[in-house]
């Protein structure tokens, strides 16, 4: 190939440039983290690239480069016949590796020769990895957060979707999180990402927000789950005017059953999950709940956790990590079903928070 075709390269500031961002890593590389909407078609595999790498160590690099430039050769290939045949020339692809080095030059030479105006991202993942860590440390002060308050079933979570309905913007942190954020609450038939590709999540939204309108997020503490807040957004959060929601307690009960209806479908994890309030309520008291459980008993067991552990938790200091909780505008709610909350979401709109 000669030199005037050697591939261009693009900075991060251009990922929104590009109709398809291809990830050339390997699977398990692209499952940790990557680039939001990237798609992963790796020139070597996690198996090829610990041979490639094993060669270049215990034999020599001109070794493991012939080796791997079988693979990365026959993969691109693939590739090509499996997922590019279609693109007309037009079309602009922009391809990252670890660093911008041989993974993501080999693909974009390839697809240059083609004929596609491929771009190599400069730095790859790790020069984007720094710059996501960096925004995450200055995107959210430019933002004006407003924090919905109340414990565990005061639909907190569900008026926040009532929000984002109504158009306004939402930082869904459970969402995000793939958390419920509560002793009981994983998020069914899902997995919480992990910690990188949460903060990718976390950069990619607020990236989007416009700094004019405020943002509504629900009061957290800094972990969800297994997962932690970054420390500026976290510390922005705290310092954010709030809505307390007040909701009676059967409006609550009603909330909780319909929003772990996934635990009481499955009465075995339930109680499994109840084993981790031991250390809080003892042996006698989780047992009792555990034996509602088994008797499918679930208004009862739900009234007894809002009244026995979530509400005693949120006046332990639930809410107390928020600096201007103490001062929120107290939203009343006499029930939290659909209808209700689209109808306060639409009078918060345009409502001051501040009391």
């Amino acid at each position: 190939m000669s030199s005037h075709s050697a591939p261009f390269s693009a900075s991060i500031d251009q990922l929104d440039d590009f109709d398809t961002i291809i990830d050339v890593r390997s699977p398990s590389e692209f499952a940790e983290d990557h680039i939001p909407g990237a798609i992963n078609c790796p020139v070597l595999d996690d198996e090829e690239r610990i041979r490639v790498g094993t060669l270049y160590k215990q034999v020599s690099p001109f070794e493991a480069r012939k080796v791997g430039a079988v693979l990365v050769s026959r993969n691109i290939a693939r590739h090509i016949e499996t997922h590019f045949l279609s693109k007309p020339k037009g079309w602009k692809p922009l391809i990252y590796c670890w660093r911008g080095g041989q993974r993501s030059g080999s693909m974009t030479v390839v697809f240059g020769q083609i004929g596609w105006a491929a771009r190599r991202l400069e730095g790859g993942y790790k020069n984007f990895r720094q710059r996501v860590l960096e925004d995450l440390d200055t995107l959210p002060s430019a933002l004006d957060f407003r924090i919905l308050c109340g414990p565990t079933g005061s639909g907190k979570t569900a008026l926040l979707d009532a929000l984002a309905a109504a158009g306004e913007p939402v930082l869904d942190l459970e969402g995000l999180a793939a958390h419920r954020g509560s002793v009981l609450g994983a998020a069914p038939n899902s997995s919480q990402p992990c910690q990188k590709a949460f903060e990718t999540a976390l950069w990619a939204v607020l990236r989007g927000f416009d700094p004019s309108r405020p943002v509504w997020a629900e009061s957290e503490s800094r972990r969800v789950g297994r997962l932690h807040l970054p420390g500026v957004l976290f510390e922005r959060l705290r310092d954010s005017d709030c809505v307390r929601i007040e909701a009676p307690l059967e409006a609550r009960v009603d909330h909780l059953l319909e929003r772990y209806a996934d635990l009481i479908a499955d009465p075995a994890d339930f109680n499994e999950k109840l084993e981790r309030l031991v250390g809080q309520h003892g042996h006698l008291r989780v047992g009792e709940w555990q034996a509602l459980v088994n008797a499918g008993v679930w208004r009862q067991l739900a009234e007894q956790l809002v009244t026995s552990h979530y509400d005693p938790a949120y006046r332990r200091g639930g809410e107390g990590l928020y600096r201007r909780a103490a001062a929120a505008r107290v939203l009343p709610l006499p029930a939290l079903d659909p209808a209700t909350l689209a109808e306060v979401a639409a009078t918060l709109q345009s409502a001051p928070v501040t009391p």
